[in-house]
């Protein structure tokens, strides 16, 4: 819907949500999660109650996406692996090969670098090599988190999640999100013991807090920092 002063909102059912919720991100726009009881058209009334709380998260939220990189020829871009390198082939497909320490992107010698096909397909393949580094780092890293301190978990799963670094679930198999391979080593462990510690607190009351600040020695300052960093933005 196209809404005078805001521009595109996506109003959306969702059997999840239990009230109306507005949210504003960096690449995806404005939001409304409605549920299953609550007609559209009052979703549509509360855009224009919000508008103001709307507008000044899109200043935000431009801000954020200011920040995403354009991967040209000139672009230095390295993982803790593996460095970018884009080759041009006289083909009219992309592909992408994880090789002695490069993520070689290969794209049509006609087209332009910053296409937005190109620029989706380079952040695909930059998000393989993160995934390939992720399994080989993160499960090791819970491991050892968990003997230290002596905590118990089931398995390790890598995701591509879209909104969470990190979950735990009733069984205590851990998520992690693929895209902590971007994070600074102390945010990326602060995640892990953020898991971990649910595996003993399931909720974020005061115990739990308790407990992460024990072990990862200043849990609120690493969670503010935290949420410096949006996964859809590098």
């Amino acid at each position: 819907m196209q809404i005078d002063g805001i521009g595109k909102v996506l109003i959306e059912r969702s059997d999840k949500a239990k009230r109306l919720t507005i949210s504003v991100r960096p690449l995806k726009g404005v939001r409304v999660a409605v549920p299953p009881h609550i007609s559209f058209e009052k979703a549509e009334q509360l855009i224009y109650t919000k508008a103001d709380w709307i507008k000044e998260n899109q200043a935000l939220m431009q801000q954020h996406e200011e920040k995403v990189t354009v991967y040209d020829h000139a672009t230095e871009f390295s993982t803790r692996s593996h460095t970018l390198r884009l080759l041009t082939h006289a083909q009219y497909t992309m592909r992408s090969v994880l090789q002695d320490g490069y993520i070689n992107v290969f794209y049509p010698a006609h087209k332009n670098v910053r296409d937005a096909s190109i620029q989706k397909f380079i952040r695909k393949s930059i998000e393989e090599a993160y995934r390939h580094e992720a399994k080989e780092y993160l499960p090791q890293r819970v491991a050892y988190f968990a003997r230290k301190f002596g905590f118990t978990y089931g398995n390790v799963f890598i995701k591509n999640a879209k909104s969470r670094w990190g979950s735990c679930s009733e069984t205590n198999n851990i998520n992690l999100n693929l895209h902590l391979m971007r994070l600074p080593d102390a945010l990326c462990d602060y995640v892990i013991l953020h898991e971990l510690a649910h595996t003993v607190e399931k909720n974020h009351g005061p115990r739990f807090w308790a407990l992460l600040d024990k072990i990862s020695g200043d849990a609120r300052n690493l969670d503010k920092k935290l949420k410096a960093f949006r996964i859809s933005v590098y």
